[in-house]
This record gives structure tokens, sequence and C-alpha cells, in this order.
């Protein structure tokens, strides 16, 4: 009996002692938690995890541990500085572009802005055609490949081998067997994901060309951080000369996912730009600055050529990457920069729309001020939370005075483009949410001219013709339990 009471009492005191340093290990997350989550971060973002920590201390703190930090390897963000200074010495005198009427006055410190945050100067004398088709696109990219005397260089975030891609990839191999440097880069997580990765990587190796995967996650070779810090960008460069970017991905436009339940199946509908002229120089010094981040080779310094620019012809056209290797959030600043200095009008097309509150501000504010806002979004989500996320805007936007659009399924509208009044328009990989602004690495261009702004209208046309427009009173009649799951998910795209 005394032999049991004892064993009893050691039993007691390791629950008491196991409590204790449960107790002192959770205060002292929840005091470190103050100290270190608020840092350099937003301030909803820092209330997020916060809670989230609070909520579930051990869970909570170990993913901010795996998570919370946004800034890419110190190497990576070491390399960017590297380019940059590069960029900014190589295009010394190239920023030289007609101010003819009608030069908008708010145009020019926005150009700084962008100079100063990416390096890349405002080039004119460019000519762009724009590809909504995604055959036609993937159709147009291969063609270029094929007529290639000198270089091609391939980056985009998804890559996969199937019906629809294989001409190029089978362009890819011609150019390789004339000869002709074929470099590839794709995101790793982003293309891993996808059936067919081991397939795609084997093709590549098989047609010569040298590839490598972005931001690889492979903790067995040393190879890691934070795994959704991913490489968004989209472009194909080909001699120097043609240069692709916009929101389409090298894979089939039903991104493998399979029939719907009614029998359907998705479709993504894209917008790419195939730019001839300087500007296309300004892409191909992005790729150059993923691939020496890949692979410590500086193709700049072998192909760098200072190009002749007639600014009084064609299109001027700015390069704007951002991303965590940036010390400041670049699209996000010139995106909210363009929208205070509209007059008119802005027209957005996003299919991940979750902007933070500076953004939500800035498009409300326009709306409120008698602009013409209009947003353009899928009637139907790829990314469940995302989405959800996206409809708990809808309420303040239409309030604000903000037309919507849903764009019918099952299209999932996922071109990426704006426009501000007929002055200026955005075409590139780049979401207007929070995970574009400071977790992706994604390339936008700023481009100025009357003819570009014509064709992204008739395109904008399209869009509402295919879409139903979202009326306040219909979106208030929506089920409850609907509005608190997009409340839920809001909250959860602020942790970052």
């Amino acid at each position: 009996m005394a032999d049991d009471i004892r064993i009893s009492g050691v039993g007691a005191w390791i629950v008491l002692i196991t409590s204790m340093l449960i107790l002192v290990v959770v205060v002292a997350i929840a005091i470190a938690s103050l100290i270190v989550v608020p840092r350099n971060r937003r301030p909803q973002s820092a209330l997020a995890w916060l809670l989230l920590i609070y909520t579930l201390p051990l869970i909570g703190f170990l993913l901010f541990l795996m998570l919370g930090s946004r800034r890419l390897p110190k190497r990576r963000r070491e390399q960017q500085d590297e380019i940059n200074t590069y960029i900014l010495e190589t295009t010394e005198g190239m920023d030289r572009v007609s101010k003819d009427s009608p030069w908008p006055p708010w145009l020019e410190p926005i150009v700084e802005l962008n100079r100063n945050l990416g390096a890349m100067p405002l080039v004119g004398g460019n000519t762009a055609r724009l590809f909504t088709d995604y055959t036609e696109s993937i159709a147009a990219m291969t063609d270029a490949v094929r007529g290639a005397q000198r270089s091609v260089h391939v980056e985009f975030y998804i890559m996969s081998v199937d019906d629809e891609t294989e001409p190029f990839f089978a362009a890819l191999g011609e150019a390789a067997a004339r000869g002709i440097p074929v470099k590839v880069l794709y995101d790793h997580v982003a293309s891993v994901r996808v059936k067919g990765y081991r397939r795609m990587r084997r093709r590549l190796d098989a047609i010569g060309a040298e590839h490598h995967p972005m931001l690889p996650v492979r903790p067995f070779r040393g190879q890691w951080q934070r795994p959704d810090l991913r490489n968004h960008r989209k472009f194909l460069i080909v001699d120097g000369a043609i240069g692709f970017t916009g929101s389409q991905n090298l894979i089939e436009r039903g991104y493998k996912r399979g029939r719907r339940r009614d029998g359907s199946r998705l479709a993504w509908k894209e917008l790419m730009v195939r730019f001839e002229g300087p500007i296309v120089a300004g892409i191909d010094a992005l790729f150059a600055t993923d691939w020496y981040s890949e692979t410590n080779e500086l193709l700049l310094r072998e192909t760098s050529t200072t190009p002749v620019i007639d600014p009084g012809r064609g299109l001027d056209a700015q390069v704007v990457p951002s991303g965590p290797a940036f010390e400041g959030e670049n699209n996000l600043r010139l995106f909210n920069s363009l929208v205070y200095a509209a007059q008119e009008q802005i027209q957005i097309c996003s299919p991940y729309f979750v902007p933070d509150e500076s953004m939500l501000y800035a498009i409300t504010t326009a709306a409120q001020s008698g602009l013409d806002v209009q947003l353009f979004v899928s009637e139907i989500g790829d990314q469940t939370l995302v989405f959800h996320a996206q409809r708990s805007y809808y309420e303040e936007l239409l309030r604000a005075g903000v037309r919507i659009w849903l764009y019918r399924a099952p299209t999932i509208l996922h071109a990426k483009h704006f426009t501000i009044d007929d002055e200026v328009a955005i075409i590139g990989s780049s979401n207007m949410d929070m995970r574009s602004f400071s977790l992706n690495l994604e390339v936008s261009v700023m481009v100025r001219g009357e003819s570009i702004i014509r064709e992204l209208r008739a395109i904008e046309q399209t869009y509402r013709e295919n879409s139903r427009e979202l009326t306040l009173d219909q979106w208030l009649q929506r089920p409850a339990h609907m509005r608190i799951f997009d409340d839920l998910a809001r909250v959860t795209a602020t942790v970052q």
C-alpha cells in the first residue's frame, strides 16, 4: 500500500512538473511572439499570426518558424543587388522616350519610382501583339522558337509536356539540334505538383536543353527556404529580340484537372503579349537574374548590348520585377500609384483578387470619387481558400461603387492586367493579392500607347459579354454560412 502511495505521488509530481514546463513554454512562446511576429509585418498579418499562435501555441509557433519569413536566403538577396547594380550601369541613358501629348504629368514620377525599385528603364520604340486564345499563344511561342538563331530562354511557373505543349517542346529540340543554346527555368514546387514532372525533365534532358528548377525545396540536398516563396514569372525570350510574357503557364488549358461533377472541364483564359523592341532586353535581364540565382552564371555579361532607341515610334514600356528578393513590394507600390493617379477609369482583371489594406483603400477611394472602376474575376475558383477570401471583399467594393463582372463557368479567367484611363496598361504575371505582393517573384510590364489600350478595351468588352454583373442586392442574399466561410478564408490570406 505504501509503495502504491509513493508511486502515485511520483506520478502526480511528474504530471505537475510536465504541466509547469508546458505552461512555461506556452508563456515563453506568447512573449516571444509579441516581440518577433509584428516586426516588419503588416498589422493585419501580425494579428492573424498572433491569433493562430495563441489559439494553437505549439502548432502555430512551429508554422511561424517554417513560414513566417518572407525573405529569400541572404545569398539570393545579394545576387539581386548585384544584378540591379549591373542593370543600372548597363542601361544608363536608355530611358529616353517620346513625351508627346498626351504624356500625363503624373506618369514621370511613377516611371522614376519603378526605376528606383527595380532598376529597369522606360524605353520607347516597342511593338506589342496580344494573345487571348490559349492555342494561338502557344503556337506563336512555338513559331518564335523555330525561328531562333542565337539563343532561347524559357521561364515558366508551371511546365508540362502534354498534347497542347508538345509542339513547343519539339521546337526546343529542333533549336538545340541546330546548336542553339536552350536554357529553361521552371518553378520547382509548382511544376512538381503536376502529373508528369519527371517526364518533362527527361524530355528536356533528351533534347539537350540546360534546365533548372527555381527555388527548389529539397532539404536532403541542403536546399531549403520557405516552401511557399515561389517564382511565379512566365516569359520566353528568343535571340534577345522577341519576348513573350503574361499570365499563361506552359501546360494544357485544363491544367490536367479532369471533369467537374456536371461533366464540364475547367478551361483557363489567359493573356500573353509578344514584344519586340528595346523592352525585350529588360525581360531578358530578368531571366538572367533568375538564371544567376539558380546557377551562379551571369548571362548578361555575354549578351548585353545597348539597343538603338527610336522614342518617336511605337510603345513606351518598362519592366517592373518584384518579389521577396527586393526590399519593397514593387508591384504593390506601382499598382497603388497608378490607381491614385487615375482621372477617369480603372479596369482590373485579376484571377486572385485579395488586396492588402492599402490597395483596397486606393480602389474604393477611386470608386467613391466618381471614377469608373470595374473588376473582372471568375464566377468559380480553382483554389478554394483564395476564392472565398476574394469573395469577402465584394460587399465593400460594391458599396463603394466598383462594378464586378463574374466570368461564367467553367472558364477560369486567369488573365492579369489592368488599365488606367486611356494612358497606361499593366500586363504580366502578378495577381492583385497579398501573395503576389509579398511572397511570389513576379514580372509586370507597364506600357503606354494608344494602340495597346484600344486592344485591351476590346478584350475587356469580350469579358463583359461572357460575364454576369454582380449587384449588391444579389450579393447580400447569399447564405449566411457562405458569408462566414468567406470571412474565415479572408483571415487565412493575411497569414504571411
